[in-house]
């Protein structure tokens, strides 16, 4: 008897935009690819998101700003970049001659004028798939409060993203919210080509020794393996209200927790704080979904994209 042995297809598409596989390792866990590329061959990715980036330059917090955590990590690293004109000059040739696939541009700010200033810069370079703008940074005219907790204010910056580019933009969105969903559509109708989901959660560690707490800036970002149920729910949530793409972020570690996500709603994966626990990570999802699909009687992930909502 002869056993008939079925493609699997990983494919999918953001934006028109065709990836091999849905596998994106996210922005600040995989710096512009040159620290990865002596691992594996990187061009066996989806494609990648690359480091936050800024108008001007950032050294970022101060130290410590790192903590382990149970199932995770906490980070307050402070966006520290080069900055857009050094990412241009320097790091996008750099990266053209090792990578040779469109790159996901991860784009930050402190005011609407600098995050339509740097989207619209970096919207004239050759080898960006998209444009995926974090509002998860603090809104520096309205006390500090991070635009993306307010679908007025994430609305504003879609808005002004999206008349300075022709790039796809998506929003990656904060989890630190009441309702994401309002979020979220606020975004969409903006304009927005797509959602992002989510950035990270906000925790702290204290040093019981010291009595202090672990990170000079008190609180950080928190991620890992522990945070994979609230994404998982937030995709599932803003997949069934919103009519577009979504890239699901938080806790991914296992080719099993990409089909998760997908099932739940996300087109595309990203995975974080685990490119900073095994760097091969990635390599290894990649190469295990042909056989968790076929375990799956899977033939197509693209057919999966939010199927547990129908």
């Amino acid at each position: 008897m002869v056993t008939k042995t079925i493609a699997r297809d990983l494919s999918v598409t953001l934006s028109g935009w065709r990836l091999d596989n849905p596998v994106i390792p996210a922005s600040g866990t995989f710096g512009f690819g040159n620290e990865f590329r002596d691992f594996y061959d990187i061009n066996i990715l989806g494609t990648f998101s690359f480091k936050g980036t800024t108008r001007d330059a950032r050294f970022g917090n101060p130290t410590p700003r790192i903590a382990e955590c149970t199932a995770g990590m906490i980070n307050a690293v402070g966006l520290q970049n080069p900055g857009i004109d050094a990412v241009i000059a320097e790091e996008l040739p750099r990266l053209r001659t090792f990578f040779h696939k469109p790159v996901i541009a991860n784009i930050s700010g402190f005011s609407v004028e600098e995050y339509a200033y740097c989207c619209e810069r970096i919207d004239r370079e050759e080898g960006i798939g998209l444009i995926e703008v974090n509002v998860s940074c603090p809104n520096v005219r309205h006390g500090g409060m991070s635009f993306g907790t307010s679908p007025e204010c994430a609305a504003e910056v879609t808005r002004a993203v999206k008349a300075v580019t022709t790039k796809p933009v998506y929003i990656k969105l904060s989890p630190n919210v009441t309702d994401i969903v309002a979020i979220a559509r606020a975004c969409e109708e903006a304009g927005a080509d797509g959602l992002c989901l989510i950035n990270t959660m906000l925790g702290m560690r204290i040093d019981v020794q010291r009595r202090k707490p672990v990170i000079a800036n008190v609180m950080g970002g928190f991620s890992g393996d522990a945070v994979f149920p609230v994404a998982l729910r937030m995709v599932y949530q803003v997949a069934g209200a919103c009519g577009i793409p979504v890239i699901g972020c938080g806790g991914v570690s296992s080719a099993r927790d990409v089909i998760e996500m997908m099932m739940a709603g996300a087109t595309a994966v990203e995975v974080g704080a685990a490119n900073l626990k095994n760097p091969y990570i990635c390599k290894e999802i990649i190469e295990a979904l042909p056989s968790e699909m076929e375990r799956l009687g899977i033939e197509r992930l693209a057919d999966i994209v939010g199927c547990a909502a129908r």
